[in-house]
């Protein structure tokens, strides 16, 4: 578990709790990391249903989906290590999510890591 103070893992919280607020409520008005995301959720929901194929993006949970927004947003920015991005998504899955949300996260972001490695 990351702890408390780790600025990355706090930054991730903040941009996951906009995005999920997001999901509800797309007009209002975004700010910081969160407009680049929102900007290409068009592409990132399109990976998601290409690497989720039987879960339809309205059927995935809206905390589930705000973190494999975030998380494929920051793999495909290439500014950290795909493994450590994977591992906050699952870590933060966990945190605020169901209790199946860490192991959908993982499988989800595995399977795009594993398919952009091949």
């Amino acid at each position: 578990m990351k702890r408390a103070t780790d600025p990355r893992h706090n930054r991730r919280k903040k941009i996951v709790a906009n995005l999920f607020a997001y999901s509800f409520n797309p007009k209002q008005k975004y700010l910081g990391s969160v407009v680049g995301i929102i900007k290409d959720v068009k592409k990132l929901d399109r990976v998601i249903v290409k690497n989720a194929p039987a879960w339809p993006i309205t059927k995935i949970n809206p905390v589930d989906l705000a973190i494999l927004r975030l998380a494929i947003y920051e793999i495909r920015q290439a500014k950290e290590p795909e493994k450590v991005i994977i591992d906050e998504a699952v870590e933060l899955a966990k945190e605020f999510g169901a209790d199946s949300s860490g192991g959908f996260v993982n499988g989800v972001l595995g399977t795009i890591y594993s398919h952009d490695h091949h």
